[in-house]
């Protein structure tokens, strides 16, 4: 030191090893960054919250989170947008896999969908094991349902139910879409006195300022299946196949599944998720 000022050269070698002590070996500067486009569900229940910062801790790299529906997600993959998907949309995801847009899908843990609206009633549909017979019981009293219409799995799903129930609802004055992600979807539910369908994890998240209760559940058509998704670094050259690696491998992961398991245990009482990594297709259905 000279006069109580540093060398730039000295300053210069310790910012140097301070990045080194920051990033573990093998990333680069500026490979840290991670782009996970991922469906609604995932972000307003507050797992990512959770999820996130305990694997950027872990691994040193940085996670930039597209929550959006997860059609929408699988599209950012398709065009090389995003690096990794979290998504619930087993069909699509499929065929995006299928097209080689994306690799090394796993499945990482499930809830289920439920069936939500008002105490009153209306439609009367409370306790019916039957997701397709309620959405006929609410076209028939005519009383209002809440879309998110977003190309989403919650929408993919909708749309299932629908089908199975022979019913076309398009253009019905009852039938509204929000365009919406899954939180304010369910907002608006409340606010007009309406039904929905709702993962489980964001209902549970938002249920003390909704008003809503859960009306149909158990119906094995309500599944809803979390999947990862690798984007295709061969298709993308761009994309950060590491960095995707990195965070799938530690979604499935011990440590990523015991997250998954406890989240919310402690602020709702349950878990909102339930761990999968490792178990087969088949044993979900």
């Amino acid at each position: 030191m000279l006069g109580g000022k540093l060398h730039l050269p000295f300053v210069l070698v310790l910012l140097f090893l301070l990045a080194a002590y920051v990033l573990p070996a093998g990333i680069a500067q500026d490979n840290r960054s991670i782009i996970l486009a991922t469906t609604t569900s995932t972000q307003d229940s507050g797992l990512l919250e959770v999820l996130i910062p305990a694997f950027e801790k872990d691994s040193g790299y940085i996670v930039k989170t597209i929550a959006v529906g997860s059609g929408q997600a699988l599209k950012m993959g398709e065009k090389g947008e995003a690096d990794v998907l979290l998504v619930h949309s087993p069909e699509a995801e499929g065929q995006v896999v299928a097209q080689g847009f994306a690799v090394n899908r796993r499945l990482v843990m499930h809830n289920d969908f439920v069936i939500v609206g008002p105490s009153g009633d209306p439609a009367r549909i409370r306790g019916l094991k039957s997701g397709k017979d309620a959405l006929k019981s609410i076209a028939r009293a005519k009383t209002l349902f809440f879309s998110r219409s977003d190309n989403s799995g919650t929408h993919a799903l909708e749309k299932k139910l629908w089908q199975a129930a022979e019913l076309s609802v398009e253009g019905q004055g009852w039938y509204q879409q929000t365009g919406l992600g899954m939180g304010q979807t369910l907002n608006v539910t409340a606010e007009k006195k309406g039904y929905t369908i709702a993962d489980r994890g964001t209902y549970l998240s938002l249920k003390k300022m909704l008003g809503l209760e859960v009306l149909v559940e158990g119906d094995p058509s309500l599944l809803n299946v979390y999947h990862v998704l690798e984007v295709n670094a061969a298709r993308w050259p761009k994309v950060n196949a590491r960095g995707a690696k990195a965070f799938s491998d530690y979604l499935v992961s011990p440590k990523g599944q015991q997250i998954i398991k406890s989240f919310g245990v402690e602020k709702f009482g349950s878990a909102l998720f339930f761990p999968d990594a490792g178990r087969k297709e088949m044993e979900m259905y």
